[in-house]
């Protein structure tokens, strides 16, 4: 049994390493491991439920969350560590904004109210959540957002579309953004409001993507019903909100997990598969670049938990990542031969993989969180100091 209440940040790395391989190795169910044949699977519905009260049970819900919130209370060295130790266990994803999105938001920027409201059924995994950013004509300009909201008394009334909202099917909450004014700025005017996906008006509309997972929807909101006491920071200040939110999103997007994970299904391929030097030549390339992006991504790190607040230089993790999965699936592919023309599983050596589902689930990493195009001009602008022709 782990103790709760013990300062998991007071624990040398090797021992706090120890203690979380031994929890998942005592309690985390293997059929949801990743594994060869799904190397980036994700929890869905039920399960995501399951997952998170195993983890508030056990004491590790919340790695980043205050321990007066419900959290671990870890520092940021300490969640890189539980992160790396569940990545290399191969626990599955889980779409929990409310960890890692809106809850900490809400502890910066909600009334006290608001907090005793929301928070303790988002850790306890009573309410899932999704995020209302992206729209038709405003995606990586996500300040051209045309969805609107009305003041009708002590309610908002909000018409308009959502869309790539991941898992809103499942969820039972949404954070959103909305324009309730017009600005001199397209940035003013923008309220950050929680609404709930039964409410009335409120419809659903999964898209499949090319692995056949519908992992994205979209949502249309027709004269929704929100409670003004469900605006977060005030109105028309949404947008300092919403930038507060993305804060750490990006370091941990970039984290080189799921690079890992599909090189190793490289290695076995070329063990298990005749190649030629170019094939490898490739891979050692990948291997090289893999090796890189860790060195960052420590380096970043490590310089948060010294007190550096994330800059726009977490784009790069983002990019160099999201770029390099892809390139690792491909390769596969490649090294798959005819295998991964095969739609369904493949045998490789003593196991079976999937070549075209992890190549497709590779494709959206570059667009979501900000497409790689507004990344690379963000850091042209801000790192490199590139002006706009």
């Amino acid at each position: 049994m782990i103790d709760k209440d013990m300062d998991f940040n007071a624990l040398e790395d090797s021992a706090f390493r120890k203690l979380l391989e031994d929890w998942l190795a005592a309690n985390y169910p293997q059929e949801w491991r990743q594994d060869m044949r799904r190397p980036f699977r994700r929890l869905r519905g039920d399960d995501v439920v399951r997952w998170i009260g195993m983890q508030l049970d056990a004491g590790l819900r919340c790695p980043a969350w205050p321990k007066e919130y419900g959290g671990m209370g870890l520092d940021f060295l300490k969640q890189s560590v539980h992160q790396e130790v569940f990545e290399t266990y191969g626990v599955a994803r889980v779409v929990d904004l409310a960890e890692v999105q809106i809850g900490p938001t809400l502890m910066v920027h909600a009334t006290a109210e608001q907090k005793a409201r929301f928070i303790p059924p988002m850790l306890k995994g009573e309410h899932l959540w999704c995020q209302g950013y992206s729209e038709p004509g405003a995606g990586s300009d996500l300040a051209s957002l045309k969805t609107a909201a009305i003041v009708d008394g002590d309610m908002l009334r909000v018409t308009g579309q959502k869309i790539w909202t991941s898992h809103a099917q499942e969820a039972t909450h949404m954070f959103a953004l909305v324009r309730t004014s017009k600005g001199e700025r397209k940035q003013q005017g923008i309220s950050f409001i929680l609404l709930e996906m039964d409410a009335p008006g409120v419809t659903i509309r999964p898209i499949a993507n090319l692995a056949g997972e519908e992992e994205f929807c979209e949502v249309f909101l027709d004269d929704v019903k929100v409670p003004l006491a469900n605006v977060i920071g005030g109105l028309d200040n949404g947008w300092t909100v919403a930038k507060a939110l993305l804060g750490h999103e990006r370091v941990w997007i970039g984290s080189p997990g799921l690079a890992t994970r599909a090189l190793t299904l490289t290695r076995t391929l070329l063990a298990a598969r005749p190649h030629d030097d170019v094939l490898f030549d490739a891979y050692a390339a990948c291997a090289a670049d893999l090796h890189d992006l860790r060195w960052l991504y420590r380096k970043t790190c490590s310089a948060i938990a010294g007190g550096t607040e994330p800059g726009v230089e977490v784009s790069m993790l983002k990019v160099i990542q999201s770029e390099l999965l892809q390139r690792i699936t491909e390769l596969n592919v490649e090294l798959g031969g005819d295998d991964a023309l095969v739609d369904g599983d493949s045998p490789v050596g003593d196991t079976v993989t999937d070549y075209g589902w992890q190549y497709f689930m590779a494709r959206p990493g570059t667009i979501f969180a900000g497409a790689n195009e507004i990344q690379r001009n963000v850091l042209a602008k801000a790192v490199l100091g590139l002006g706009s022709k």
